[in-house]
């Protein structure tokens, strides 16, 4: 028996019959405008994405990225919560659904599933894409402003995903705040910049306000140990290219690599990493250098050598944004 597609790869195919019809010059530009929308002021009552055109071409584009930059927080969370899977999703300002598939890769199965948005041609073609997902045909796709009068209903998971950089700072902060009162577990997820990390430390500190205890990637709920303006807490997830990414970026590389900013807190019991490394590690001769987090709230710098055995083993194998030491845990 042929096992199942994996997510990523049912989301690639399905993102592959997008652009049927469109020259590629058109969705290039279409590309190319977005982005800079989306890196500049943009205002609140008005949807970004106009038109199936502009969804098509910004989902191939985009989507694979945020698929596997959320598919990596949710995957630290579970780390944390292994023995919790969410019953319900709800995820904010999340156009065509990347979030959603990123969940049915960490907790496959069954769940009520609501997506949230303004842009009703991104909620359209979701909706048309997620019929290649078992887990993903009965979800709700609603067309709501992302604002501070949003409304959600208690749910279990609430994910936030490159949402908080289109909000005026009030906007952010009621977001926050309204899905704090409504979820067991928030995730929220922004660019790798230090714009991006500063918008995630400002919500990771109204969660903790709320109630909530951080879960990934700190391996405390203390204070940030990181200076502000002197540098910023990001990692970074591989993503593969398609053509579209090669017709808008160039290169030959067949990847490239999605960094990103994040923040997942519960209500639930969770066990955060003893540590995290937060930076790429830098293996030398006969050792690995390895940038921590650490939970007394300190920024450490340890050397992992041969002399340690199997640690020096793991420590060669770490990568940035994984816990240390390796979690046991099957």
């Amino acid at each position: 028996m042929t096992a199942p597609a994996r997510p990523s790869e049912t989301l690639r195919t399905a993102l592959g019959t997008l652009l049927d019809g469109l020259p590629p010059k058109q969705a290039a530009q279409a590309v190319d405008r977005l982005i800079a929308n989306y890196r500049g002021t943009t205002p609140t009552d008005a949807p970004i994405l106009r038109d199936r055109a502009d969804v098509a071409a910004y989902a191939a584009y985009r989507m694979p990225a945020t698929f596997e930059a959320v598919h990596a927080a949710l995957e630290a969370f579970a780390e944390a919560a292994p023995d919790w899977t969410p019953t319900s999703h709800t995820d904010v300002g999340g156009g065509t659904g990347a979030a959603t598939w990123a969940v049915t890769a960490t907790w496959p199965g069954d769940r009520a599933v609501t997506v949230l948005d303004w842009s009703d041609p991104a909620l359209a073609l979701g909706r048309e894409i997620a019929t290649a997902n078992p887990a993903l045909r009965d979800a709700h796709w609603q067309r709501t402003r992302i604002g501070k009068d949003l409304t959600l209903p208690a749910t279990d998971l609430v994910t936030v995903s490159y949402v908080l950089n289109e909000l005026t700072p009030a906007d952010r902060a009621a977001l926050v705040d309204t899905a704090a009162a409504s979820a067991q577990t928030v995730v929220i997820v922004e660019a790798g910049t230090p714009a991006g990390y500063a918008r995630v430390i400002e919500a990771r500190d109204r969660l903790i306000a709320a109630g909530f205890r951080v879960a990934a990637p700190c391996p405390h709920s203390a204070a940030c140990p990181i200076v502000p303006g002197e540098d910023w807490c990001h990692f970074s997830a591989r993503v593969s290219r398609s053509s579209l990414h090669r017709q808008v970026k160039g290169g030959s590389l067949p990847y490239e690599d999605e960094k990103f900013s994040y923040v997942a807190a519960t209500r639930l019991p969770a066990t955060p990493a003893s540590a995290r490394v937060i930076r790429r590690p830098q293996i030398r001769k006969g050792q690995v250098l390895l940038d921590l987090c650490e939970p007394d709230e300190h920024l450490t710098r340890r050397t992992v050598t041969k002399r340690h055995g199997d640690l020096y083993k793991a420590a060669r194998d770490a990568a940035w944004g994984d816990p240390w030491p390796p979690s046991d845990r099957p």
